[in-house]
């Protein structure tokens, strides 16, 4: 495994963000965290990326401890962060040769690094562009591009599709995609948007500093049961017990809404309505998300 964590915990003072955390990241794979802000994800990504040391536990990146070895690590991860980091008033090439140099490249090899760079996201006609006068998409495909100049194993990129439109986040995963197809390299991903964590290949799910589930997100999904109802009521309280006691089953109550996980969902809608007339204001239902899934796990929603 190219990614490795065990026991991990760390604190701030009295606060712990990360509690007994392990798991372990396939060599050309994407990798998601999902969890919801403050559920301990940034945390995570500072340590992985050498910028923090681990209260406990231990994090290894390409073989090499990143409290121990972190600039073996640093030659072998390429980061991309939420924040964005390029130079607004230079070309997207000036931008890519500006970090070159930081990584000590010069002359010939630089030039190819920059035009490798450039082809791998679909970059080269933008080359001259000055980067204010780009989109969120394109910018955020430069970023990747700056962080993939010295060809790291494994690129960790931090809540990627923040500020983006749908049509750009779509084609952020196609670059995603690509980059571990045909490069084979390994991408670690931190997100709350569930879109982005359906194109992973396998995600942890991480809530106040713990995993609470992971595999593939056809197998988190499939621990639900059945269609999820929502039914939204005047009287949360009073239509729990009456559905408890008419079908059986015990919904869960989100705000006004009560939540069930019913394997004919399509049938139970039409009698629960029939059973109660005019106390249900509104019926939707859905195939299992991953949001069902953490809500499932956790009591509580991502967004």
């Amino acid at each position: 495994m190219i990614v490795s964590v065990e026991n991990l915990t760390h604190r701030y003072g009295s606060r712990t963000a990360l509690n007994g955390l392990s798991f372990e990241v396939a060599e050309g794979s994407v990798f998601g965290l999902l969890g919801p802000n403050g559920g301990g994800k940034s945390t995570l990504f500072r340590i992985l990326a050498t910028m923090m040391s681990p209260t406990e536990g231990r994090v290894s990146v390409a073989g090499y401890d990143v409290d121990r070895d972190p600039d073996e690590v640093r030659r072998h991860i390429g980061v991309v962060f939420q924040t964005q980091s390029l130079d607004k008033k230079l070309t997207v090439e000036e931008n890519l040769r500006a970090q070159g140099h930081l990584y000590g490249l010069r002359g010939g090899n630089l030039t190819a690094r920059v035009d490798n760079a450039l082809t791998r996201l679909s970059l080269t006609e933008r080359r001259g562009d000055i980067v204010d006068t780009l989109s969120g998409g394109l910018r955020r495909r430069v970023e990747i591009a700056k962080a993939l100049l010295h060809h790291p194993r494994v690129l960790l990129m931090d809540e990627p599709s923040t500020g983006l439109d749908p049509g750009a986040r779509r084609e952020l995963a196609d670059h995603i995609a690509e980059l571990r197809d045909t490069e084979g390299v390994t991408v670690l991903i931190t997100t709350h948007i569930l879109d982005e964590a359906d194109r992973c290949d396998r995600l942890l799910l991480l809530h106040e500093g713990r995993k609470v589930a992971e595999g593939s997100p056809a197998e988190l999904k499939a621990r639900v049961g059945g269609l999820v109802v929502a039914l939204e009521v005047n009287d949360p309280d009073v239509m729990t017990r009456q559905i408890q006691e008419k079908f059986g089953v015990t919904p869960q109550v989100v705000g006004e809404t009560l939540r069930l996980e019913i394997e004919n969902g399509h049938r139970f809608v039409t009698e629960v309505v029939e059973a109660f007339p005019g106390a249900i204001q509104s019926v939707a239902f859905h195939k299992p998300t991953l949001e069902d899934v953490f809500l499932d796990e956790t009591g509580a929603t991502i967004s």
